[in-house]
């Protein structure tokens, strides 16, 4: 006898899947109500908190445009082509970067990128010519430009990097494949960020913290004197998201144990911070606005 794949999940698993299907069945459905089935998949255990940030960062994706996560002008590191070598090997090496735009007369008059990687071959010749001919093709896209569109792009021609152009041409910002994918994943951090550890749980004063949704479970209840437990969930934001149910907006608390947890500070994708204040006498879990 053929059994239904969905009925060893129980009643839940096939509504949620049910809803899915009827969500792309054809009937219009805005973008809010997509959200929504996927949150209430994460709150039944169908989709992990992270996997939740993720498809809600690839869906806002679509509706941000380069000038929303570019750097701005004022913050590239670019090369002048005629500074000596040294000068920009220098350049190079503080900055931590691995592309550089190199520029003319002016910081408008980009010339190509250079590629650490391709001055450290440079300098590894017996005769070093003109840095010129070290230069990789710039990618030029408009501040309008979609991420998404973008993204596809940079996968398409293997490029990480492209310069942001003003209406008038002008050198408006610069955007990496890094800064697209962090909208989707959230901040990728690598070996030349700032790799002090974070305060993630402060005490502020008898019985109220300021404490990080990053902050380890294990953290919080040595700071705290609390005893959650970190078997399901690691860290402090994952634990309340869950007890919650929704993606809770600033202002809202809700009680567990002997603390109230008040968010206040949040995006469209996850809690950041909590206000954490400790209430002798409360047992389980309410929440409100």
């Amino acid at each position: 006898m053929n059994e239904d794949p969905g009925s060893t999940n129980g009643p839940t698993h096939r509504s949620w899947w049910d809803r899915l299907g009827h969500m792309f069945s054809g009937e219009p459905r805005n973008r809010d109500e997509l959200i929504e089935e996927l949150r209430t998949a994460q709150a039944n255990g169908l989709l992990s908190n992270d996997t939740l940030t993720m498809v809600e960062g690839a869906i806002k994706v679509t509706e941000l445009s380069v000038d929303d996560v570019m750097v701005p002008r004022a913050q590239i590191v670019s090369l002048p082509v005629d500074a000596p070598l040294a000068e920009i090997m220098a350049a190079v090496v503080e900055s931590g970067h691995s592309r550089f735009p190199v520029h003319g007369e002016d910081k408008d008059e980009v010339l190509g990128i250079l590629l650490a990687k391709d001055l450290l071959k440079y300098f590894g010749q017996s005769e070093c010519g003109d840095v010129r001919a070290l230069l990789r093709p710039a990618v030029l896209i408009p501040e309008s430009m979609r991420l998404n569109v973008l993204l596809a792009e940079f996968r398409l021609t293997r490029n990480h990097m492209a310069l942001v152009v003003d209406e008038y041409g002008g050198v408006a910002g610069l955007i990496t494949i890094e800064d697209v994918l962090e909208q989707i994943v959230g901040e990728i951090d690598d070996e030349h960020d700032d790799e002090e550890d974070p305060i993630l749980a402060t005490q502020l004063d008898e019985g109220v913290f300021a404490v990080s949704a990053l902050t380890p479970i294990a953290d919080f209840n040595e700071v705290a004197g609390a005893h959650f437990s970190d078997e399901e969930f690691d860290t402090i934001g994952g634990m309340i998201t869950s007890e919650f149910g929704h993606l809770p907006s600033v202002g809202e608390e809700i009680t567990m144990g002997d603390f109230v947890f008040r968010v206040t500070e949040a995006d469209d994708r996850r809690v950041l911070h909590f206000h954490v204040t400790r209430v002798s006498g409360h047992g389980g879990a309410s929440n409100g606005a």
